[in-house]
């Protein structure tokens, strides 16, 4: 059945166009969307297509029926006229150019720390004057005010944690990287003040969250997909007594009822907050679970798609040339259905225009721990996207290795050789709920440099470096955008001290590192973090000088090798190509190339010269990215 929405809130309109101003302060009320100090009739500013104009009423009218939507939309439009009127260049912004130069660290905003210093500013030094700028995007990790899961149970949108800086840090970062902010919309805080109210019986907010009376029936509870073992209903104390509370993650972070349309009024404004502030790709966290329907999975249901439409649609209508980044740790089919349709009015998808790869992690570990990189070529040949549209390619992050992505690309064995492999080398595995009551494995926690060598074993660091620095070349020359985790960009090893600290398996990946300590490895040609980041930014000049490169480029995989994974990449234009070989063995293999050369390895900027068999040698966990040496 639908849940119920609010019966009243219509009645509330206010007709005029309300002239706000960057002060944030009216978030802590549910009118806040539409009622604001000041408010004065305007002419409005706003102008859209008739085509956008009609997508924005089906989507609605879809979520809400007609007469709500008549409303619903009267509301947004004043929103996005004010917001307009603020911000007018960003509407002619170029919408969503990616180019090869395009690659993003992915960071804590108090990843390092020295003394007397804000995190966010000793961040801005350490990737400006200590890294030199690697990379030209910065996903900075949930930056707001929390009250657990490392950030993602937050308790206000709009506000910076104080530990961590201020806005204008923010916006400081954002003059030197394009900024990716993290929208966690699934659910907010325990501890936030929207819940505050719910529990206190405001009336405004008495439809916000997803509750039930403690004796109300719960047989359908097993059909919901479950990502986590813990309860799907948590008890609490509300001043009508004890209702239970929608909770998909935790107890701690409570979902948010977007049956009701104040609440997806708000966090639309939120949004366009974030892109005012400075973001230009806008991640949404756990975005598959947003809408909940009694008796469905509630899991990418079409009303979530619709929403996701939606917030491309406002974007379109006043930032077009922010991107929309979907998080959706599931099987590659429903994956990739958040990239939607393509629109003939923009030529590119009407919903994200970034979507992660999540099979890849897995595909690339099993790769380099079984010397066969079978599996991921079959992948990567099959692997097709919308125009306009690109996949976010990474192999580590914030959580652990997905293993649900690779069902169905590995079998059940080969999946259980990546459980035990990181066992063996000193990881954790976390599991799920299924809807029969089991279990099953849901990622592998461990640093993806500790998942592909064992700490333990006696093999010389320059072979370990050798084949992590496989991995990440593999995610580099892939079509789309890298996404690169920090601890990889600095070869961090796993920390299994923090998770003896905080009691969470993904901490083991989440260490904290002192300036100093990360400055003195780095100036140092022994340490494992000197030559991960010396071979890495090798790696990404490389990809950022050749066109090839392009996230919309052409991607060929070629079958070499069962060792070697290899690619021909082609520029938009075709005005250049590269051959990507990767070798994933420990043994060294021989290809015979056609042209037989010469060619030019980019990274390295050395000529191999041509043989007359065409023969090429690649030692153990080589990587040639190869151009044609012309003029030689």
């Amino acid at each position: 059945m639908q849940l119920a929405l609010h019966s009243t809130w219509a009645s509330t309109l206010v007709p005029t166009l309300c002239v706000g101003t960057s002060k944030r302060s009216h978030f802590s009320s549910p009118r806040s969307a539409w009622e604001r100090a000041n408010c004065r009739t305007l002419e409005p500013v706003l102008q859209i297509s008739p085509s956008l104009h009609n997508r924005i009423l089906d989507h609605l009218t879809f979520l809400y029926g007609s007469r709500q939507a008549a409303a619903v939309w009267q509301r947004l439009a004043a929103i996005l006229d004010d917001f307009r009127r603020r911000n007018p260049d960003l509407a002619t912004a170029d919408a969503g150019l990616l180019t090869e130069r395009n690659a993003v660290l992915i960071t804590y905003g108090d990843q390092f720390r020295e003394p007397g210093a804000p995190p966010l500013q000793t961040l801005h030094r350490i990737l400006t004057e200590t890294l030199g700028k690697p990379v030209s995007g910065l996903h900075i990790l949930p930056f707001f005010p929390y009250s657990s899961d490392d950030g993602f149970s937050i308790m206000d949108y709009t506000q910076v944690n104080p530990a961590l800086g201020t806005w204008a840090d923010v916006e400081r970062l954002g003059r030197d990287f394009c900024l990716m902010f993290d929208a966690v919309i699934n659910h907010v805080s325990r501890r936030s003040e929207w819940f505050r109210r719910f529990l206190e019986g405001d009336p405004e907010y008495a439809d916000w969250f997803i509750a039930f009376d403690p004796d109300a029936p719960t047989g359908w509870i097993p059909q919901v997909t479950r990502p986590r073992p813990w309860p799907l209903l948590t008890p609490v104390q509300t001043a009508q007594g004890e209702k239970l509370v929608w909770t998909t993650f935790s107890e701690d972070q409570i979902d948010l009822n977007y049956a009701h349309p104040p609440v997806l009024l708000e966090i639309l404004e939120i949004l366009l907050f974030y892109v005012e502030k400075g973001a230009r790709i806008i991640r949404l966290d756990a975005i598959a679970y947003l809408w909940k329907k009694i008796g469905t999975s509630c899991i990418h249901l079409e009303e979530t798609h619709r929403v996701v439409k939606l917030m491309r649609c406002v974007l379109d209508a006043v930032a077009p040339g922010v991107i929309l980044i979907t998080e959706t740790n599931v099987p590659h089919e429903e994956n990739i259905s958040y990239f939607g349709q393509v629109l003939p009015e923009t030529g590119r998808t009407d919903e994200a225009q970034l979507v992660y790869q999540f099979p890849l992690p897995p595909l690339v570990m099993h790769s380099l721990l079984t010397g066969d990189a079978q599996a991921l070529s079959r992948w990567a040949a099959d692997l097709e996207t919308p125009p306009g549209a690109a996949f976010f390619n990474f192999t580590a992050s914030h959580d652990g290795i997905g293993v649900m992505p690779a069902r169905g690309l590995l079998t059940g064995s080969q999946i259980q050789h990546l459980v035990e492999a990181t066992l063996a080398h000193g990881g954790l595995v976390s599991y799920k709920t299924n809807p029969d009551g089991s279990q099953s494995v849901y990622e592998l926690n461990i640093s993806y440099f500790d998942a592909l060598s064992d700490p333990a074993a006696d093999e010389p660091l320059e072979t370990q470096v050798a084949r992590f620095m496989v991995s990440q070349a593999i995610m580099l020359a892939l079509s789309g955008v890298p996404g690169i985790y920090v601890h990889s960009l600095l070869g961090s090893r796993s920390w299994r001290e923090g998770v003896a600290q905080t009691g969470h398996n993904r901490t083991i990946n989440r260490q904290k590192l002192d300036r100093a300590e990360v400055e003195r490895a780095l100036a140092d040609p022994r340490s494992l973090r000197h030559r991960v980041f010396r071979a890495y930014r090798r790696l990404l000049r490389a990809r950022a000088a050749d066109p090839a490169f392009h996230p919309y480029g052409g991607q060929q995989v070629l079958f070499l090798d069962e060792a070697v994974f290899a690619l021909l990449r082609t520029a938009p234009q075709g005005e250049s190509r590269v051959l990507c070989l990767h070798n994933v063995s420990d043994r060294a293999v021989t290809l015979r190339l056609d042209p037989p050369g010469p060619w030019r390895d980019l990274p390295t900027g050395q000529t191999l010269p041509a043989s007359g068999a065409g023969a090429l040698t690649l030692p153990p966990y080589a990587v040639r990215w190869l151009a044609a040496a012309t003029g030689e």
